[in-house]
């Protein structure tokens, strides 16, 4: 059940999106357990992002969540290059303009209950 919430400031299209998706759905498989088969990814553009003060350049904040109670940090580690080549790639966000954040919890609603 992980999610992979991508906030940028530039604009995308259907074909970046997919893209992007397509590329979570490959990273995500760094975090043991996790598969692309219960991936969402949420997606929010044209945001007004400013980064050390500055609106003017492209930057991007992405929150990644899954269920779990603990995640390697070499899960991480892989998963915050995969996506940063993906904004990079996509979209030309640079890595220095990202921040990513990572949650593991045990609380994860869905289909009308709990995990």
């Amino acid at each position: 059940m992980p999610v992979i919430h991508t906030h940028v400031s530039t604009s995308t299209t259907q074909e970046q999106r997919e893209h992007l998706k397509s590329a979570y759905g490959q990273a995500i498989t760094a975090v043991p357990g996790k598969s692309e088969g219960w991936l969402m990814c949420p997606f929010e553009d044209n945001m007004p992002i400013y980064f050390g003060g500055d609106d003017s350049k492209a930057a991007a904040y992405v929150e990644v969540n899954v269920f779990g109670s603990s995640v390697p940090g070499s899960a991480w580690e892989q998963l915050t290059k995969s996506i940063m080549k993906a904004l990079s790639t996509e979209l030309g966000i640079p890595e220095d303009r990202t921040y990513i954040r990572y949650t593991a919890t045990t609380d994860w609603g869905w289909n009308g209950g709990n995990f």
